[in-house]
């Protein structure tokens, strides 16, 4: 089994080669900028959405747990498993909280939590209720300052581990529970995030069980999930990766992830990409920067899934400017979403593919037939960054 920590390690390690952890000025959340990856029955089954709100970090989910439910305001995370709650919100018990007397924790690298397993209702939007859903309830957390915790759509494997006493047991995650309890017509996420130039904007949506088509424009294509070890006990894919014409990734496995802020690529790749834009490292966020002139110069860069290219435009390569103080850098710079995974290509885990690249195209994470879509949207070519 590959843990989730050590996904979230790599992580660590890709910011202290590249510079110190972002510090999030006037943020809840203080946090690395890229942090995270860990019975049938007869009703009618279909599909439910939730809004999500971009918090320019991370996307967060309201969840109600319990009945009467308690709202908590959880990391959408498709690069682990458990959903746990109490970083900040108290977990609150009612007649519908069962203690199954298990310890539970997971290691995040950047953060951590442990605690008690209970059992209860979750309520994740209208029509979208589980019962005897496995939450972690925190007694102590780490690095999740601003919210409560995390609700993890990765794969079910990621799960392993988590339960102290039973190493090898696996929890079904909140998807695998609104399939079998009939909710849901397939194990499938879909995602669409937007890029925004505000600190909080509720303008991302998760769709469980199948996808929403005026989310995006096309036909949604898809790639089977990867069996390249590590990457594929995450939502792992092979994909190359062009800078204009130039190759700076050959074709290579690695995963996508809602809870990863930026792009990140390996070292080799990186060194590409920082050689070809011009960009220098900026000492105090530790993204790289370049000159308005370098911007206009700016080439697209394309991700090659199969037979699909996904290009990102060089608007899309950017952090968005009106949002620069808020990862503590200055608002005369312009600051690239684009950096180092920490090793080398041939790791089996190449690239992060995080949330500033699905703003800007819509995902679909299909456990039922064992791959992830894309498709393009209306924000595809936005300039608002």
């Amino acid at each position: 089994m590959f843990p989730a920590a050590s996904l979230l390690t790599t992580l660590l390690l890709a910011l202290s080669i590249a510079a110190s952890p972002v510090e999030i000025r006037n943020s809840p959340i203080t946090l690395p900028i890229a942090r995270r990856l860990n019975t049938s029955c007869t009703l009618s089954r279909r599909t439910g959405s939730i809004t999500v709100t971009n918090d320019a970090v991370s996307y967060i989910a309201a969840v109600g747990v319990g009945s009467p439910a308690t709202t908590y305001y959880l990391i959408v995370d498709t690069g682990s498993s458990n959903t746990w709650v109490g970083a900040d919100t108290a977990y609150v018990k009612t007649s519908t909280s069962v203690d199954t007397g298990e310890a539970v924790a997971v290691d995040y690298g950047s953060g951590s939590f442990s605690g008690t397993e209970y059992t209860d209702t979750v309520t994740l939007g209208d029509g979208l209720t589980i019962t005897a859903q496995s939450i972690g309830v925190a007694d102590t957390s780490e690095g999740f300052t601003g919210v409560d915790g995390i609700i993890g759509i990765g794969p079910l494997d990621l799960t392993e581990g988590t339960l102290t006493k039973e190493p090898d047991t696996t929890i079904p995650t909140v998807t695998d529970n609104l399939y079998s309890q009939g909710i849901i017509s397939e194990t499938v996420v879909g995602v669409s995030f937007e890029p925004t130039t505000s600190e909080s904007d509720a303008n991302g949506e998760l769709t469980f069980g199948g996808t929403d088509a005026t989310k995006y424009t096309g036909d949604i294509a898809y790639t089977p999930l990867t069996t390249t070890y590590p990457a594929s006990y995450y939502w792992g894919i092979n994909e190359s990766i062009t800078y204009g014409t130039t190759t700076i990734l050959a074709e290579t496995a690695g995963i996508v992830d809602t809870g990863t802020t930026l792009i990140l690529i390996a070292t080799n790749a990186y060194s590409k990409y920082q050689s070809a834009t011009g960009a220098t490292e900026d000492d105090t966020t530790g993204l790289l920067r370049i000159t308005t002139t370098q911007y206009d110069d700016l080439e697209d860069l394309n991700f090659v899934v199969g037979s699909n290219t996904y290009a990102l435009t060089p608007n899309g390569q950017i952090w968005p400017r009106a949002l620069n103080t808020y990862i503590g850098g200055s608002t005369d710079y312009i600051y690239l979403i684009v950096s180092s995974i920490g090793t080398p290509s041939g790791e089996g885990l190449d690239f992060i593919n995080g949330y500033t690249f699905l703003e800007r195209f819509y995902s679909v994470f299909d456990t039922t037939t064992s791959q992830v879509g894309f498709a393009t949207t209306a924000y595809t070519d936005a300039t608002t960054n």
